[in-house]
């Protein structure tokens, strides 16, 4: 059955990633759709559960009402849209995807270098990449941390991540201590992808923070794929190495 709650308190996006976070957690939720505009959440329930579970889970700082006259026509048009094509919702990645593969080919077409174009299209993937978890970064961890292991246990890991991309980011562009970032990139990519991986395989509907929380992206298949790229490049590189 499926349920709408009315969620006063939200003011930014790390407070829907938190709100998202906190009613997944919830026995008997299958599956959560927060909005801000609305302050809204639209519950997917297995049976009946009371407000005051709510209430408690989310804590003093949200105040949670259940709304008696059905489904909003904002979540409608929600619903409406998320049954697009995932082509159509990820559009935003996919294009930042063929930028920076168009950019990094044009920086070797006269003198070409399959390393050297590894390198760079990693480089400014981790650049413009941490450019937008930056623009939110208060937002962005609470995002990260529904899906990345790590962040799970160490919030503090979300908070620093957009930083380790930007470092990373300048070691391939400016080829220093390669070695050392491939390995950090195989680690920290591969733990994310198989947090991505559980989140798919459990079906569950929550925000990618690959793009920060500036571009609401939904989790699918192609946040899977992006990392594998990454991390199947930084292994060719490693071996070359």
């Amino acid at each position: 059955m499926k349920k709408i709650y009315s969620i006063n308190g939200m003011t930014c996006g790390g407070c829907v990633a938190s709100v998202t976070k906190k009613l997944h957690e919830i026995n008997g939720v299958v599956s959560a759709t927060v909005s801000l505009e609305t302050s809204e959440a639209l519950v997917q329930l297995e049976s009946p559960l009371e407000i005051e579970i709510f209430k408690s889970a989310l804590g003093d700082k949200y105040t949670v009402s259940e709304k008696k006259d059905g489904i909003s026509v904002d979540f409608n048009l929600q619903n409406s849209t998320n049954e697009k094509s995932k082509i159509q919702q990820l559009k935003p990645l996919l294009l930042i995807f063929l930028y920076l593969f168009v950019a990094a080919i044009l920086l070797h077409i006269k003198v070409w270098s399959t390393t050297s174009f590894m390198l760079d299209f990693m480089g400014l993937f981790y650049i413009v990449f941490s450019f937008f978890k930056l623009l939110d970064l208060k937002g962005f961890p609470e995002s990260f941390r529904m899906y990345d292991p790590i962040a799970k246990v160490f919030p503090l890991y979300g908070w620093v991540y957009p930083f380790i991309e930007i470092a990373l980011g300048l070691c391939f562009l400016m080829r220093f201590k390669i070695p050392m970032a491939l390995v950090v990139t195989i680690i920290i990519l591969g733990v994310t992808t198989i947090g991505v991986l559980k989140s798919l395989l459990g079906k569950k509907s929550i925000q990618c923070a690959c793009l920060g929380t500036a571009l609401k992206l939904p989790m699918t298949q192609a946040t899977f794929i992006e990392n594998a790229i990454m991390i199947v490049m930084a292994l060719v590189m490693l071996l070359n190495v």
